[in-house]
């Protein structure tokens, strides 16, 4: 099974087994001596009870007691002092050591020699203790020896299989959800609280689930704006349309005099479908890759939008208030479509006798660029609004689709930067830029 729950699962458990019963086997191989001297139920202290039954009772108890000790487990005992002279006579069988010395390069010995030197704390004394056991009897032993280690690996590789399991579990689980959300808003059914408990935890999931939240709220709303995009779209464009079908109809059926007097109704119909449609293109740019940011001169910027305002309404007076020391990396068009819009937007309810403002100045980190009218302003209620695609206030009576605004905030976006729309405290209606002076991609 190619599941990443198995393959966690598996890889650990037989890590963890390997590794135990690895370390168990070289230690075993390493320590073979001093696992049978400190685990045989024979040999365990027996060096220090011998030494003190030696020193206090003599030497036939302790030759009695080592008799004892072969009777019952059938090792051969031998006890030397510092000066390699038998303290008692051990329970070695005769010739033993002829017998050793032959076979020694012959063939395996039929039993497993083993020493363990001791130092008497009472009298001082060092004896050198020399075990012979059988190896049928240590083989027996062995397998009696083997069942307590093997029951602590059974446990504990229980023990590691449930931690395992709890682990595998605590990944693979979010893992299916975050999944199960992938899907979801593949699906467009994403629904923001299917993460909330996965966002309660303090560890990278949690922080991924947070993050996912975020950018699922966003791509859903995203959706929700694209979608009432083309819903205004289409509602914006069916009135020119239906008004140029009109108008054809009426030429159709009219004599010559009439279809002349129908010829500028006609063409007018067209120059609002053409500009609508141009103004729709302008803010679906927005939204593609526009290169690698240039530097942006804002004199001729404010100089070419200044002009092109006044050619379309001459009555109308522009005054700039701009810095010399602004510079700014980002996408020259798109920010003179920005100031374009907001000044044509002045221009509608700007009256003749007072002159619109401009102002671009530096605010620490942040340039700000201004464009202030001396109209009636907007509503409190209705300036979150303002932006919106094909939103316009109620009551306007200036030509307009409710785009230009719209078009000026998504490139105040796109510079990581925002549009700041308010009323101004003396009258008239303000629009301000704020964009980061520092160079950031395009969001």
């Amino acid at each position: 099974m190619r599941s990443l729950f198995w393959r966690i699962f598996a890889s650990f458990w037989l890590a963890v087994a390997l590794v135990a019963g690895l370390s168990l086997l070289l230690g075993r191989a390493l320590n073979q001596d001093a696992w049978i001297l400190n685990h045989h139920p024979g040999l365990d202290n027996l060096a220090q009870r011998w030494s003190q039954q030696y020193e206090n009772q003599g030497a036939e108890a302790a030759q009695q007691t080592l008799e004892q000790l072969k009777k019952r487990f059938r090792i051969n005992v031998q006890v030397l002092d510092e000066n390699g002279q038998a303290l008692v006579q051990g329970t070695f069988p005769r010739r033993a050591a002829a017998f050793e010395a032959r076979q020694h390069n012959a063939k395996r010995l039929p039993w497993r020699r083993l020493t363990e030197e001791y130092s008497s704390p009472v009298s001082g004394a060092n004896y050198l203790l020399i075990y012979r056991i059988p190896h049928p009897e240590l083989a027996a032993w062995h397998r009696g020896s083997l069942l307590w280690p093997l029951s602590a690996l059974g446990i504990a590789l229980v023990v590691l299989t449930g931690l395992s399991l709890l682990l595998t579990l605590s990944i693979t689980r979010p893992l299916a959800r975050l999944r199960g959300a992938v899907h979801d808003l593949g699906q467009t059914s994403y629904q923001q609280n299917s993460l909330a408990r996965l966002a309660n935890r303090r560890d990278e999931f949690g922080v991924l689930a947070t993050d996912f939240n975020r950018m699922g709220a966003r791509l859903q709303g995203l959706i929700g704006s694209q979608r009432q995009l083309l819903r205004d779209v289409s509602h914006e464009l069916r009135s020119p349309l239906a008004r140029l079908r009109i108008a054809l109809a009426l030429a159709e059926r009219a004599d010559a005099a009439e279809r002349e007097r129908l010829w500028p109704r006609l063409i007018r119909e067209c120059d609002r479908l053409e500009a609508l449609i141009s103004e729709i293109l302008a803010l679906a740019r927005l939204d593609a890759d526009p290169g690698p940011p240039h530097p942006v001169d804002f004199t001729a910027i404010l100089k070419h939008v200044r002009e092109n305002a006044q050619l379309s309404d001459p009555q109308q007076r522009i005054q700039i208030d701009s810095a010399s020391d602004l510079s700014l990396q980002g996408w020259p068009d798109m920010l003179e479509g920005a100031l374009d819009n907001l000044l044509r937007n002045a221009l509608r309810f700007n009256p003749a006798e007072h002159a619109i403002e401009v102002q671009a100045q530096r605010q620490g980190q942040t340039l700000r660029l201004c464009v202030r009218d001396h109209g009636p302003g907007v509503a409190a209620e209705h300036l979150t609004r303002l932006g919106e695609p094909f939103f316009r206030a109620p009551g306007q009576t200036a030509a307009g689709h409710g785009l230009g605004l719209a078009i000026a905030r998504r490139a105040a976006e796109r510079h990581g930067g925002s549009l700041q729309l308010s009323n101004h405290p003396h009258g008239g209606f303000l629009a301000c830029l704020e964009l980061p002076l520092q160079p950031s991609a395009p969001s």
